[in-house]
């Protein structure tokens, strides 16, 4: 979610920088080279930016996703929707400040295909991308599930996971509509956050617009806010393909059993399709309506 021109550039030292460096080492008593990276090292730095994406996203649905369970398993003791709204806020900006500068900190698979279809993201790396943030949010919920069991095991008894009913708690993993929701109605409202929460995003990266630059986090983050309070109620918000379905994988492991992918007509594919579609809609409406050639080429991943 940062601009790209901000993250630091990974490319290897060249060879009259590496001259020098060697150099100053050998003059300096106390100054050791370092050593080559052993088959681990090397490993983590080719895969670096997926484990960014993977330990960033599992830190925003912990987050999240915690809030969530304090809220409604304390019956609105420990916090309302508007806690619900500012702990998803505080969640996004706590994982921006973890990969911004190594990915980007996309954490969201939505943002990968915007950014891969109107912003130059190479397309290979979307599958990384796309299997580190799914892990993260699965990861994310299975961290929040052991912190909160015995919470939710007071709340709906020992043993007893239910996706409906006044003791339901599967909401406090991924994201279910309103009652009174129609599936092309919470469609539409998954593909309108999704837009705006990609519009801000390509504004505030935009060296020719409002550019955020080290403030993106903050940006960002009161953006999900914006949409959690304004737009929120009716479906959850998910807004995040990875963030709903993550979870909603590991709580049919968990107990929850398949009604998770079947309930509410089978809503599972509303906040996987609808984040995809509103996300490439608000690249096209920006490039549309604000873009202009130098924000193309400044907005490219291809230097990483």
């Amino acid at each position: 979610m940062l601009d790209p021109a901000d993250i630091p550039d990974h490319s290897e030292t060249s060879s009259e920088e590496k001259k020098h460096h060697d150099s100053v080492a050998i003059n300096d008593g106390h100054y050791q080279l370092p050593q080559e990276r052993n088959f681990v090292g090397r490993l983590r730095h080719k895969l670096r930016e997926p484990l960014a994406e993977f330990i960033a996203t599992c830190v925003m649905i912990v987050l999240g996703d915690g809030v969530v369970a304090q809220v409604v398993l304390s019956d609105n003791a420990k916090g309302q929707y508007l806690s619900i709204s500012f702990g998803w806020c505080f969640a996004v900006m706590c994982a921006i400040y973890i990969a911004g500068g190594i990915s980007g900190a996309h954490l969201n698979p939505a943002v990968t295909l915007c950014m891969a279809v109107w912003r130059g993201f190479p397309w290979r790396k979307v599958p990384a991308y796309w299997l580190a943030q799914f892990l993260g949010a699965l990861t994310g919920a299975a961290i929040v599930f052991a912190d909160y069991r015995k919470a939710i095991s007071s709340f709906a008894g020992e043993g007893v996971y239910t996706v409906t009913g006044t003791n339901a708690t599967a909401g406090l993993f991924s994201t279910y509509p309103a009652a009174f929701m129609t599936p092309e109605g919470s469609f539409f409202s998954e593909v309108l956050g999704t837009c705006i929460l990609l519009l801000v995003i390509l504004g505030q990266a935009d060296d020719h617009n409002m550019h955020a630059a080290k403030n993106s986090p903050l940006v960002v983050a009161f953006t999900v806010a914006g949409i959690g309070i304004s737009l929120g109620w009716e479906t959850g918000y998910a807004i995040n393909p990875a963030r709903d379905f993550g979870p909603r994988c590991f709580a049919a492991m968990a107990g929850y059993g398949s009604e998770v992918f079947t309930n509410s007509g089978s809503y599972t594919w509303v906040p996987i399709i609808g984040p995809f579609v509103g996300a490439v809609l608000a690249g096209l409406i920006y490039e549309i309506l604000i873009d202009s050639e130098s924000n193309r080429s400044r907005l490219t991943h291809s230097h990483i």
